[in-house]
């Protein structure tokens, strides 16, 4: 079985927290713990307990599998509502994000 890399969970958490435009102090609040503890969590310096990461996960809208292990299923909610959002968009706009996606797809394999 793979080994829990803390410091990768936690960095994964911090990039969610901070997309989403929130403080350490408000996501630590909607999940009831303490702003200290979220550093801890977020540097990967202490162990949150499952009931902690499941209200993570909700709170920032991130799959477990994600921030887990990097597996990314097509049915995350952000990756639906992005997903969603396209379908609506005219040819052009659709053809745009497709190349977009690609692009950050071709970059992120080379990291």
């Amino acid at each position: 079985m793979n080994e829990l890399d803390y410091q990768k969970i936690g960095k994964k958490i911090r990039a969610a927290r901070q997309a989403k435009g929130w403080s350490q102090d408000r996501l630590s609040e909607k999940c009831n713990i303490s702003l200290s503890f979220m550093g801890h969590i977020e540097r990967g310096t202490r162990i949150m307990s499952l009931e902690t990461f499941v209200a993570l996960c909700n709170e920032l809208e991130i799959s477990a599998d994600y921030v887990l292990w990097d597996i990314i299923r097509p049915s995350d909610p952000i990756l639906l509502n992005i997903l969603n959002g396209v379908k609506t968009k005219d040819a052009a706009t659709y053809s745009r994000y497709v190349q977009i996606i690609r692009a950050i797809a071709e970059i992120m394999s080379g990291c």
